[in-house]
């Protein structure tokens, strides 16, 4: 079914890299020097540091192997999907670009940024600093983008010469070939910068949890197929193609007799309260309520840490502390804070679920299940070479050398962090 698609949709020539890629014999290398060099970005959403080591992919595996890798890449906090896609994309933190958080709210705009809300999403006001299809474009170079977090929204008033809003639909294949559709362009149309997403692990890992091998195998290979096709479809180029692959956290198991009802622990605060899981926004109504609220808070019995914003001290100066609230409630390693609604639909609904442990992410990035990954390969880079973990901020002045673009002097990201790997 997927290769009649593909058929439709694109070139035999195309196809049949494809068939070879997903069904003989999947491989990895790929580019031709002498020309402009092209970055592909691809995010594989809450991939976590272990699975290639737990679960030995082919493709992604000879991949690697050809070209550098870092032990783990550590998310920026909070390690939400959001949040650390456009760290990636901006070299910023969090709390210097603007997405502190999946859902957040802004006291100036009097709105609630969430990322089911497609008009404010697609608003490029709510966005910092300037993303890596941003800076291409305004340097007259073509960026494309099969999903990125901020790249369907108007940062700075630009967006990526060629994108798709986000639709969780759209089969993975689907978007390898819009790829190739794209590197088939003439050179003045073809863009030198693309950015792709996955969620497959994302999903099965919030299913699941990280510690169910076969459900989480059953998927990476699949997804490993994917990748597959890809690489090899991109050796039938004759361009300098580099390919970086990210993920924007990792994963930790939450059991369900872990889950912290918020409803209750909130009762009767006259706050906003923004957000749940692995971190919570108190936006007070009145500031003086701040110490009274703190106190009540830190009555409760359950494994939760209190942290007043205005006594943390990275949080001090920041163009946007007013996003990140009053009081955020944290709870412990493996635990969970839900809303009534959430808890009432789990017990109703326990006989039918055939699992009790659950993956989350955005909890600390000093906890290693948190961790990301960073696989990169293509002439820019040095082959078989492993390099310590590092930040994710540092990808951004990476990307940047690679392309010839200029790097913002304001980023938090540093080139020589990764300046090693390049030839």
């Amino acid at each position: 079914m997927q290769l009649v698609f593909l058929a439709k949709a694109y070139s035999m020539k195309k196809i049949y890299w494809l068939f070879l890629a997903v069904f003989v014999y999947p491989t990895f290398a790929f580019s031709q020097e002498g020309e402009e060099p092209i970055v592909i970005l691809i995010s594989l959403d809450g991939f976590r540091y272990d699975y290639v080591e737990r679960f030995q992919p082919e493709n992604l595996g000879r991949f690697i192997a050809a070209g550098a890798a870092a032990e783990s890449m550590m998310p920026s906090f909070p390690s939400k999907t959001f949040p650390n896609h456009y760290t990636i994309a901006t070299g910023l933190k969090p709390e210097h670009h603007g997405l502190v958080d999946n859902s957040f709210y802004d006291p100036e705009k009097d709105q609630t940024y969430g990322i089911g809300k497609t008009e404010i999403v697609q608003d490029g006001s709510w966005y910092g600093g300037t993303p890596l299809w941003v800076l291409a474009e305004q340097n007259n170079m073509k960026a494309a983008s099969y999903f990125f977090v901020g790249s369907e929204a108007d940062v700075q008033g630009v967006r990526p010469s060629y994108y798709h809003p986000y639709d969780g639909r759209v089969s993975n294949l689907a978007r390898v070939t819009e790829v190739f559709k794209w590197l088939e362009l003439p050179k003045n149309e073809r863009p030198r910068l693309i950015t792709l997403y996955f969620s497959d692990m994302d999903d099965i890992g919030h299913r699941y949890g990280p510690s169910n091998d076969k459900q989480l195998k059953t998927t990476l290979q699949r997804l490993d197929h994917v990748l597959g096709a890809l690489f090899e479809g991109l050796k039938s180029y004759e361009l300098d193609i580099n390919v970086i692959i990210v993920s924007d956290h990792g994963m930790m198991d939450v059991p369900m007799g872990h889950f912290l009802n918020l409803s209750e622990l909130t009762k009767d605060i006259p706050a906003r309260i923004v957000n749940n899981g692995a971190l919570a926004h108190l936006y007070l109504e009145d500031s003086k309520d701040k110490a009274k609220v703190i106190r009540q808070l830190e009555k409760s019995d359950l494994p939760i840490h209190i942290t007043d914003v205005d006594h943390k001290e990275n949080y001090q100066n920041l163009m946007y502390k007013d996003r990140i609230g009053d009081i955020l409630i944290i709870p412990d390693r493996y635990y969970y804070l839900a809303w009534e609604t959430t808890l009432k639909h789990l017990d109703e609904n326990a006989e039918r679920l055939d699992t009790e442990v659950f993956g989350e992410h955005g909890f600390s990035p000093a906890y290693k299940d948190m961790h990301a990954i960073f696989y990169a390969n293509g002439p820019a880079f040095k082959s078989g070479i492993e390099i310590e973990t590092f930040q994710n901020i540092h990808v951004y002045p990476l990307i940047c050398k690679i392309l010839g673009l200029p790097i913002p002097g304001n980023i938090d990201g540093k080139l020589e962090v990764l300046e090693p790997i390049l030839k």
